[in-house]
């Protein structure tokens, strides 16, 4: 740039101009080169015209100026030159200086980022690889639980003591004392049961979508005694809830996989619960962990009920075995197997209402009733042509209800051991998952695709409800039948009764 510095040449140039950009002063003659072949200023490279250049115009008298002493010599001339080449070749060597010293800071920080990179990507395969045996980690001679749960469980005495005489008399004494108490009620249907024309008349009166967690939505099994319902859910909770006055109250959390069936004792102080994590495990109402764990199985429980004496259970199981428990000491009685083929798996189980036999459905399509004093299989009702997902005794005695797979409910004689009604449930041979009967046996309800609502002995449908989205897992009948409440997998719970 110094070609275009008046100052270099000693003496002011001819025809000298401002650039209004940067504030240098130029020759003319050379600026004027410089703009028509960049357009720019040459100092601050920023654009400018021609047009746009000062002149300066300086008196005439005082154009020339002496050169000073130390520049009118050759040799001090040259002396100038030499020490602007000196300068020039000094700086030149600072900013190769400076370029190799960026040169390698940037390659010292390219290495780091690399290194870094490789550690970050080596850490997160490790983690992932832990992740990945974290979950297929398990645990020998103990199941998954809560650390909440460690301190109430208590090993469980793999040891089976049987029925015992004194078990035996129990029974046989509850069920005689059931079976008078049937024949003295006779025939006649109880003063205050719902008639069928009320029963036509049930609307949907409330529905709770919230009672279960929403991040596993579901409810997959119900119970109801009163105004207190119990629902277990996909969630792997058990919940109390208050219908009347639409509370919570009390959350059971200990299983480790959805729940497949739950029981409100009688005094509505003790609750049952079975799951597919194996466990059958008996809460108080008001303590959130369990009283009880029995681990009497070896694969998912699919259904559990309570004997008439309210003070055994019995579960049923994937590992095609049942069992009897005892309620209040938490220790399994007895375990059968329900045959030799070990594919063939226990679908749901129920007491009859006097207790001395239950009844099982299996995954091959077979009902089975079992004398539970002798642990012995007593009779088998072929006729489903899927597996049986649901069984119901109805109070009567002698009326026992399968539903299969294939949306089929079948009505078995149990004086006669054969099968006396059909009933489609669905035309879309959706399963049914649940059949119950009322108190009085007088109806039945049956819920699949929706809920059904059935007059015995007639078998006329005499109320409906699809106000659900999805299959649903439970339905149950209120005192006298006065209201009936719902699950679903739409995470729903539903009443329904007659319009106030």
């Amino acid at each position: 740039m110094s070609n275009f510095i008046c100052a270099l040449s000693g003496e002011i140039a001819e025809f000298p101009v401002v650039s209004p950009v940067s504030g240098e002063v130029f020759e003319k003659r050379l600026i004027t080169k410089y703009l028509n072949e960049n357009g720019t200023d040459p100092i601050n490279g920023q654009q400018l015209t021609e047009a746009q250049l000062v002149e300066i115009k300086v008196n005439s008298e005082t154009r020339v100026m002496q050169r000073p002493p130390t520049a009118t010599s050759i040799p001090a001339l040259l002396k100038l030159l030499q020490d602007e080449w000196d300068a020039c070749m000094l700086n030149s060597f600072t900013l190769r200086q400076q370029l190799q010293t960026a040169r390698q800071e940037l390659s010292h920080s390219l290495y780091q980022h690399d290194a870094a990179c490789r550690v970050i990507s080596r850490l997160t395969h490790e983690l992932t690889a832990a992740r990945e045996a974290l979950s297929t980690l398990k645990p020998h001679g103990a199941d998954e639980r809560s650390a909440n749960d460690v301190e109430m469980e208590q090993p469980v005495d793999e040891g089976l003591t049987g029925i015992t005489p004194a078990i035996q008399r129990k029974l046989e004494e509850k069920a005689a004392t059931l079976t008078a108490a049937r024949k003295q009620r006779g025939k006649a249907m109880p003063e205050n049961l719902a008639t069928p024309d009320e029963v036509k008349t049930y609307k949907q009166v409330s529905v709770n979508n919230s009672i279960h967690s929403t991040g596993t939505p579901g409810i997959t099994a119900l119970d109801l005694q009163n105004n207190l319902v119990l629902t277990g859910g996909m969630d792997k909770t058990v919940i109390l809830y208050n219908s009347e006055s639409e509370t919570i109250e009390t959350v059971f959390k200990g299983h480790q996989k959805k729940i497949t069936s739950v029981i409100l004792h009688p005094n509505q102080e003790t609750v049952v619960s079975g799951s597919m994590d194996s466990q059958v495990r008996i809460w108080s109402k008001n303590e959130a962990n369990a009283r009880h764990i029995i681990k009497i199985h070896d694969a998912g429980i699919t259904d559990v009920s309570l004997h008439a004496t309210g003070d055994y259970i019995l579960s049923t199981s994937l590992d095609t075995y049942w069992a009897l428990s005892d309620l209040n000491v938490g220790k399994a009685l007895v375990k059968v197997r329900s045959g030799d083929d070990t594919s063939v798996q226990i679908t749901c189980g129920q007491f009859h209402p006097d207790g001395m036999i239950f009844g099982t459905g299996t995954s091959d399509a077979v009902v089975k009733i079992w004398d539970l004093k002798e642990q012995t299989n007593v009779a088998n009702f072929p006729g489903h042509r899927t597996a049986v997902r649901s069984i119901a005794f109805s109070e009567n005695g002698y009326y026992l209800a399968t539903g299969a797979e294939d949306g089929e409910v079948k009505l078995w004689d149990l004086r006669k051991l054969k099968n006396f009604k059909t009933i489609i449930a669905n035309d879309k041979q959706e399963p049914v998952n649940h059949i119950c009967f009322d108190q009085s046996g007088n109806y039945m309800g049956i819920a699949g695709t929706d809920v059904q609502v059935i007059v015995v002995k007639s078998w006329a449908t005499v109320a409906k409800f699809e106000d659900h989205t999805q299959a649903v897992t439970g339905f149950k009948f209120g005192p006298d039948v006065k209201f009936c409440v719902s699950a679903s997998l739409d995470k729903s719970l539903r009443i329904y009764t007659a319009n106030e």
